[in-house]
């Protein structure tokens, strides 16, 4: 397949805290993983009751997350898709309101992450042998200036960005040999155990 470009959006200090919401990350993570989804479908899925679901679906669309799908359904059945294949977050600078609220979405990211992770571990016996092969959970501990971790996270990230663009696009029927496949990169100043 031919490299495609990849729609992200870099969202301003406002619209990163409407997404800081653990409903409303995981309602954009199933819409660009699974495809267009209704209100009602979402909130089967997420055990929520549709009114919650359509209110955060709407605060979504505000903040240019997702949109309708005009070209599903009916007058009674309203198609919501990502308006983006990812998110991307600025570096932040010392601006306090910015930084609480790239906190504030970190935490729900990471959240996010780790239900995936756990739910991962949970299924790995039940993979086949190659794919519990191409599995992983590994870190690496290394000691680094932060000029050179920065260009050490850049490369990893250049290279997953390599692969996405080499890739299908999410929330499209794949290949049947083909399985989405996440990798969840954290890279920060290791804090010793025992340690705040």
């Amino acid at each position: 397949m031919t490299a495609r470009s990849i729609s992200r959006i870099s969202p301003d200090t406002m619209a990163l805290r409407a997404l800081a919401h653990p409903q409303r990350m995981r309602m954009l993570g199933l819409l660009r993983l699974d495809g267009p989804a209704t209100a009602t479908s979402l909130a089967a899925r997420m055990g929520l009751n549709s009114g919650a679901t359509s209110y955060h679906l709407r605060q979504l669309s505000r903040h240019g997350f997702v949109e309708e799908d005009t070209e599903r359904g009916n007058g009674r059945e309203r198609w919501w898709r990502a308006s983006h294949e990812s998110t991307f977050t600025k570096n932040v600078t010392e601006d306090e309101d910015a930084l609480d609220a790239a906190a504030a979405f970190g935490q729900a990211a990471l959240q996010w992450q780790v239900s995936q992770m756990q739910q991962a571990v949970e299924r790995f016996t039940q993979l086949s042998p190659a794919w519990r092969e191409a599995s992983t959970a590994s870190d690496f501990t290394i000691p680094l200036t932060a000029e050179a971790a920065k260009a050490l996270t850049e490369k990893l990230v250049e290279l997953l960005w390599e692969a996405k663009r080499s890739a299908p696009p999410l929330g499209e029927p794949l290949p049947s040999d083909m399985e989405k496949v996440t990798f969840v990169l954290h890279a920060f100043p290791s804090v010793p155990d025992g340690e705040p």
